[in-house]
């Protein structure tokens, strides 16, 4: 008989098989690959590798890259596979048994997940009806119960809410323990926290290429924070835990992060014309958003659901017993095509006699 690890049969796990939607609008990706000339100059690079070798190297090239970019040191950087991976080794670097990790829901589902991979005790806090966050109970809550890590998600996944810069500070200002910022979708808000490291030692910073530059198949993020943080966080990683191929995408593409610009404004006019039609719709809820999705509540979301399945659009539904997601649907932004067809979609639907 095979003897798994205590409790690893009741740990929960993450459902990544997908069908081959036309539309896919249901992950949050990039509807979009490269530009072209990212492309091409990705292409060329790989052309280039030493693929025999380790990538230290790339490794260190991006660092320094990103740590330019925001006038940090370079022991202040540490990447990751996506910033999920950042996030899972951030709660095992706090975490341990007998520990709390303090994060808001609904929130990104991975938490709860890490948090008991950590073998710590993930404690949710409650958003509101609306989806926001009290900063001032989340401190008190945090202070209560003496956690050694908080995660905040901002612009918040699947809500799309934000906290502005200035309450992300009072959060890492009125704590003394580790605050870990989730910025996975900050390129679509503008506004970062990044700042804020220099002053707070307590405060870590994950971002992620996934998003904002189209990466999601390459699983490349970073974290900012101080460098003593940094290093206790890296101890936590495997050697070598990032391939060559990854890296030098990876760098290629920060290198010529400004050809994303016109998408980054793209996704943000789309979401808002979006949420703008989707409001004319009756019976649909629509909340406000920061990232590159949407989150709509109507009656029938489920069985909206299964209508798009066939039309080969996917979108992301939440099980009734998400907490506070009951009814609703998350829909990421496509190309204007592929948004008015959505739209069309979910009215026609909606138009429909019962």
């Amino acid at each position: 008989m095979l003897n798994y690890r205590n409790e690893l049969d009741k740990m929960p796990s993450y459902d990544g098989v997908e069908k081959n939607y036309r539309i896919k609008v249901n992950a949050n990706e990039s509807t979009l690959s490269l530009p072209p000339l990212v492309e091409e100059r990705v292409l060329n690079r790989l052309a280039l590798l030493a693929f025999n070798r380790y990538p230290n190297e790339e490794y260190y090239s991006l660092v320094e890259q990103i740590a330019r970019n925001f006038s940090v040191d370079a022991a202040q950087i540490l990447l990751g596979g996506g910033s999920s991976e950042i996030i899972e080794k951030v709660f095992h670097t706090f975490g341990g048994a007998g520990r709390k990790i303090v994060f808001p829901q609904p929130s990104f589902s991975m938490y709860k997940i890490y948090a008991k991979a950590a073998e710590a005790d993930g404690v949710t806090f409650d958003l509101d009806a609306r989806f926001d966050l009290d900063v001032d109970a989340f401190i008190a809550k945090i202070r209560e119960i003496g956690a050694s890590l908080a995660v905040v998600c901002n612009p918040n996944n699947p809500t799309g809410n934000v906290l502005t810069p200035a309450q992300v500070e009072k959060i890492a200002a009125s704590i003394d323990c580790a605050f870990l910022l989730d910025e996975a979708y900050v390129e679509f808000y503008g506004r970062s926290a990044v700042n804020l490291v220099a002053k707070y030692p307590n405060l870590l910073v994950a971002r992620t290429f996934s998003k904002a530059y189209g990466m999601a198949g390459a699983r490349v993020g970073y974290m900012i924070a101080q460098a003593e943080v940094t290093r206790m966080v890296n101890k936590t990683f495997m050697p070598y835990h990032l391939n060559v191929l990854s890296l030098a995408a990876a760098d290629i593409v920060y290198q010529m992060r400004d050809e994303f610009v016109p998408r980054l404004q793209m996704t943000i006019a789309e979401r808002q014309r979006m949420k703008e039609r989707l409001e004319t719709l009756s019976g649909v809820e629509v909340f406000p958003s920061e990232a590159n999705f949407l989150l709509i509540r109507l009656s029938r979301a489920e069985e909206l659901k299964d209508y798009l399945e066939t039309l080969g659009i996917g979108i992301r539904y939440f099980s009734p017993s998400a907490f506070g997601l009951k009814d609703c649907l998350r829909i990421s932004m496509g190309t204007r095509a592929e948004n008015d067809e959505v739209f069309a979609a979910i009215k026609n639907f909606l138009e429909v006699p019962l």
